[in-house]
């Protein structure tokens, strides 16, 4: 049984990678998105220098932790939430929904879709950032683990938010106006347009509230100079609170989806 639902999940997520990359708008807004705001942000204060004295690093090395995050926020939250609102809205789940196709083999699709892209957007992130602006990469191993786990836990949960999210639009049509909106929010006040730390504290208690703002935390603890942790509010990297907000988060999420989710909206 189990082996049926993962295979059929898995041969979900190819029709759903595929269905991904054939969508013009949906990989502009999502996927090449994060990347453009890098360029923007490394040659707009290319002349500038980010950091501590001693510490300066360059705006593209300061921009790419946020960037990261970012990306994952925008390959699974929105994307999901807009996607599977349109097939709603569509018919697409209703045809689904009179298929041998459960919903968990349909989740294990669209998180695998997630997770291939985030991992393809990443490298692209990061690949551009070292030969375009030669940023210097991380060489101690306990860096790279720290990146596996909170991109890997940051992925999940945002695609199960983005699952959850799915069933607040009215409809398809209005998917795009409700979700872009808090997604937007999300990044100028979780520290990856602006300094987390420069911001007012009760906006900097708002977006802690949020995994967005710990998923950017956890990439500035993997690709910033260890002299920068002095500089977060709390002096340190709060590993340990990364991997406990984004895994409430998760578990919110997934109790969201369980609540929520149809196949036809009982309002419909």
């Amino acid at each position: 049984m189990i082996a049926s639902i993962l295979r059929n999940g898995v041969s979900r997520a190819g029709y759903e990678i595929r269905g991904y990359f054939r969508q013009g708008d949906t990989v502009f807004f999502t996927f090449l998105f994060p990347l453009l705001m890098l360029l923007i942000f490394s040659v707009a204060f290319s002349s500038s220098t980010f950091g501590p004295p001693g510490a300066e690093i360059s705006a593209a090395a300061y921009y790419l932790p946020g960037m990261l995050a970012a990306g994952l926020l925008l390959s699974g939250l929105q994307n999901m939430s807009i996607d599977i609102a349109m097939e709603r809205s569509d018919g697409t789940l209703k045809r689904l929904g009179g298929t041998p196709l459960s919903p968990v083999s349909y989740f294990v699709g669209k998180i695998g879709q997630v997770l291939v892209t985030g991992i393809l957007q990443s490298a692209l992130l990061i690949l551009v950032a070292v030969v375009a602006f030669g940023v210097d990469l991380p060489t101690d191993p306990g860096r790279w683990l720290t990146f596996a786990w909170v991109f890997l836990l940051g992925v999940t949960t945002c695609a199960i938010l983005g699952i959850g999210l799915s069933a607040l639009p009215r409809s398809g049509r209005s998917a795009t106006a409700v979700v872009i909106p808090i997604v937007l929010v999300l990044q100028f006040i979780s520290g990856v347009y602006i300094a987390f730390a420069g911001l007012p504290e009760w906006l900097r208690n708002v977006a802690s509230a949020f995994p967005l703002k710990w998923l950017a935390q956890g990439m500035r603890a993997v690709f910033l100079p260890s002299d920068f942790e002095a500089v977060e509010p709390s002096g340190s990297w709060d590993l340990p609170v990364i991997a406990l907000a984004c895994g409430l988060w998760l578990v919110v999420g997934l109790v969201v989806v369980r609540v929520t989710f149809r196949w036809i909206r009982k309002d419909a």
